[in-house]
């Protein structure tokens, strides 16, 4: 780490973001603070508290605070988990660099790859101040058309920015495997549906079999974030991108895969995905069309975009197998959370809607 860690800017107020930590997400507290002091110089002999970032339904995010020192621990959710995700190894790899060259990416200081500490592997970064939006605009949060239409764009310029990255210049270059990765992605994402699946889903099979047909050939190779959508980042009230989150499953490979992802969450409010999330769910397309998101990404990246069809349909076909994981893991037990438990019920719709996308592929 630096002989300086960032410390929190208290001159900014946002909303408290963490709670206290759920009682089947607990740790050895006293174990994992021993283990911060030992490999986190600036943290001393200072008493260390922990809560838990209680938003996210993947892996598990908690703040450790010392002092005015503020750390972020992340770390796999329990259970067995899917191959190839919650990679925190991978994450802490991506970001102990990315923030060179992409000031929106928070410092990754340290790896711990000793389950025994915390239970699974973790690691520390650094900890960003703003606001996550998720299901509803948060308190405070300015209710304003042009607030809400900047943050629509910045967050398409922060998707093209990633894409221009120099990956090989920041010691990124051994990242992922860029050729044949689209094909990878249908065939890995189709495995993780027949792992995680409860039930038969027949939109699901046809579409697995329309894009393993109809795969374009990539035009560039980037980095990706590979999940990358407005509940992966942090806002400031003035509707700037501070930070993006979650980078467990980047790598490198063909852009508009990423382009498509965003499209997925980027739901107009009579869209079948936005009413499978809820009514109250946030949606930037009044403030910023999917057209609109196209062309603005399209001029500041100068990537062509024939075929983003394909894209999006093999968005959908991923958020269905990422809500089937998350869904099963309730089934299996794994998580108590009871936010998880109806999320089986919107994946035959999530399909459908991919299907939908993939009809002329």
């Amino acid at each position: 780490p630096p002989a300086t860690l960032p410390r929190h800017d208290r001159r900014v107020t946002y909303p408290a973001d963490t709670a206290p930590v759920r009682a089947d997400e607990r740790f050895d507290e006293d174990q994992v603070a021993t283990y911060l002091r030992r490999h986190v110089p600036d943290i001393g002999d200072r008493p260390i508290t922990f809560a838990q970032f209680p938003g996210g339904k993947a892996n598990l995010t908690y703040l450790a605070l010392a002092g005015d020192l503020e750390l972020v621990l992340r770390r796999p959710p329990h259970g067995p988990v899917a191959p190839g995700s919650h990679d925190m190894a991978r994450e802490h790899a991506v970001l102990s660099v990315l923030w060179q060259a992409y000031p929106r990416a928070p410092r990754a200081y340290h790896y711990c790859d000793d389950p025994a500490v915390m239970g699974k592997e973790f690691f520390v970064m650094e900890r960003r101040r703003g606001v996550v939006i998720r299901e509803a605009w948060p308190p405070g949060f300015p209710d304003d058309d042009a607030v809400k239409r900047r943050l629509a764009e910045d967050l398409v310029d922060a998707l093209a920015e990633l894409h221009l990255v120099d990956y090989e210049a920041i010691g990124l270059g051994g990242l992922g495997r860029p050729d044949g990765f689209v094909d990878r992605q249908v065939a890995g994402w189709t495995k993780r549906w027949e792992l995680a699946k409860t039930d038969e889903v027949p939109a699901m099979e046809e579409l697995a079999v329309r894009l393993g047909r109809s795969a374009p050939a990539p035009q560039a190779a980037t980095l990706l974030h590979n999940d990358f959508k407005l509940d992966n980042t942090m806002v400031d009230f003035a509707g700037n991108v501070v930070a993006v989150f979650d980078w467990d499953m980047a790598t490198t490979g063909d852009p508009l895969v990423d382009l498509g992802t965003a499209l997925a969450y980027w739901a107009d409010p009579d869209d079948p995905t936005y009413l499978i999330f809820g009514e109250g769910a946030v949606t930037l397309a009044p403030w910023m069309s999917r057209d609109e998101v196209a062309d603005r990404y399209a001029t500041a990246s100068g990537f062509d975009l024939a075929g983003l069809r394909f894209y999006e349909a093999l968005a959908m076909f991923r958020l269905t197998v990422i809500i089937q994981q998350i869904y099963v893991r309730w089934v299996r037990g794994q998580t108590k959370d009871e936010r998880f438990a109806a999320l089986g019920d919107f994946v035959p719709a999530l399909a459908e809607q991919g299907l939908a996308l993939a009809d002329g592929l």
